[in-house]
């Protein structure tokens, strides 16, 4: 190999490191920084169901990232149900669902914190015209974070 060929090949290996040092040091600054405030998320479920979803689990995941590097003092879980069915099964299925998503949310790595649960069954799930609100199948979730 020639000195030329040698000079060529050391440059561009040179450059090509430097390239992956620069797009490592840009994922720095572009980067936006987790700002570790309060969060509120809704995690919906199918009609009489307490079963996360695949979407329901990809909410659950993004929270957890987010709350990575932040002191998270508490979880409020909620969990709700519309007017379909029994009043006393609605409560239940809205226990079923807070606890749920509280599992989802330990298990997704979650910093530990202290979770308050609770269920509100149907109540409030019904306009004034007396049909059910379907979005109220749901588990609310508040995430009370802050900077470490």
């Amino acid at each position: 190999m020639t000195m030329a060929r040698m000079a060529a090949v050391a440059a561009l290996t040179a450059g090509l490191a430097a390239c992956a040092t620069i797009d490592r040091a840009r994922e720095r600054f572009v980067r936006i920084p987790n700002r570790c405030a309060d969060q509120a998320v809704q995690i919906y479920f199918e009609p009489g169901a307490a079963e996360l979803t695949a979407e329901g689990r990809a909410v659950i995941r993004q929270a957890s990232e987010e709350a990575r590097g932040c002191t998270v003092s508490s979880v409020e879980v909620t969990g709700l149900s519309d007017a379909a069915g029994a009043s006393e099964a609605n409560l239940e299925l809205s226990k079923r669902r807070a606890q749920s998503v509280t599992a989802a949310l330990a298990a997704a790595g979650l910093p530990a914190a202290e979770f308050r649960v609770a269920a509100a069954g149907e109540t409030g799930s019904a306009t004034a015209d007396g049909s059910t609100t379907p979005l109220r199948r749901r588990a609310d979730v508040v995430l009370h974070m802050s900077r470490d």
